[in-house]
Parts: C-alpha cells; sequence; structure tokens
C-alpha cells in the first residue's frame, strides 16, 4: 500500500473529527468560514465568496444577509462596478471569528495534553509539513 493511500484517509477523518467535535461559538461553519474569508482577504462580492465556499449565489446572499442584520458585514458599492457590492467584515465580526477560534485552540489544546509524549513531538516534527499541506489544499 503507498503511503498516501494511508495519509490521505487519515488526514480526511482528522479534518472531519475537528470539524465536528470542536465548539462552534455563535456562528454556523459556513458563517464562520465566510467571515474568517473577509478577514483574510478583504471585502469580496457574493459572487465570488459563493465560489469560494461552494455554495448557490442565493444561499450566499442568504448567509451574508444574516450576517449584516447582526452586525457581524457590511456592504459597500464595489469601485470598480457600481452594480455590484462589495462585502466587508466588522469589527464585530471579528470579534466573534477571534473568540470562535480562542474556543477551538482551547479545545484542541485539551486534546493534545492527552497525548504521550512521543506523540506530540511526532506531530510537533510533522507540523512544517502538515503546514504545507494546508497551504497546497487551499491553492488548489
Amino acid at each position: 500500500m503507498h503511503s498516501d493511500d494511508l495519509l490521505a484517509p487519515t488526514l480526511r477523518e482528522l479534518a472531519a473529527a475537528i470539524a465536528r467535535h470542536l465548539p462552534q461559538g455563535t456562528v454556523s461553519r459556513a458563517a464562520a468560514s465566510t467571515l474568517s474569508v473577509l478577514r483574510l482577504e478583504g471585502a469580496q462580492r457574493i459572487t465570488v465568496l459563493a465560489e469560494r465556499e461552494a455554495v448557490s449565489q442565493p444561499a450566499m446572499t442568504n448567509l451574508v444577509q444574516r450576517l449584516e442584520a447582526q452586525g457581524l458585514v457590511t456592504r459597500a458599492a464595489d469601485p470598480a462596478d457600481a452594480r455590484a457590492t462589495l462585502i466587508s467584515v466588522t469589527e464585530a465580526g471579528v470579534r466573534v471569528i477571534d473568540e470562535r477560534r480562542r474556543l477551538q485552540d482551547d479545545a484542541l489544546r485539551a486534546t493534545l495534553a492527552r497525548l504521550s509524549p512521543e506523540d506530540h513531538d511526532a506531530l510537533v516534527a510533522a507540523l512544517p509539513a502538515l503546514a504545507h499541506v494546508t497551504e497546497l489544499h487551499e491553492s488548489r
């Protein structure tokens, strides 16, 4: 068996377990992901957000409307195209994401504390490779 045949399902299951079992905070995964994209990449059109999150444009429009009603995002005219709007994360949205990440990091630290020193050291040694896998996967 090729090592990738072991790595791929193990990494997939790790990602799924993390997504399933970490605290979600006050917003859904889709909302948190959208807020994170806006925080990291700046203002975006709804069409770009929908594509990035792999949802329909109407679904993203609904999500943005809910986030806007909660004060987590704002809309502004796109200077490049007056017919379009740009969605931006607000300070309140940034606080929501920061709190969600803090809760999730705390939960992960609690799990890591249960590892043997050898397993912990092995994960630390693998961090550069895991970071590179993440970058490659995000750039697909």
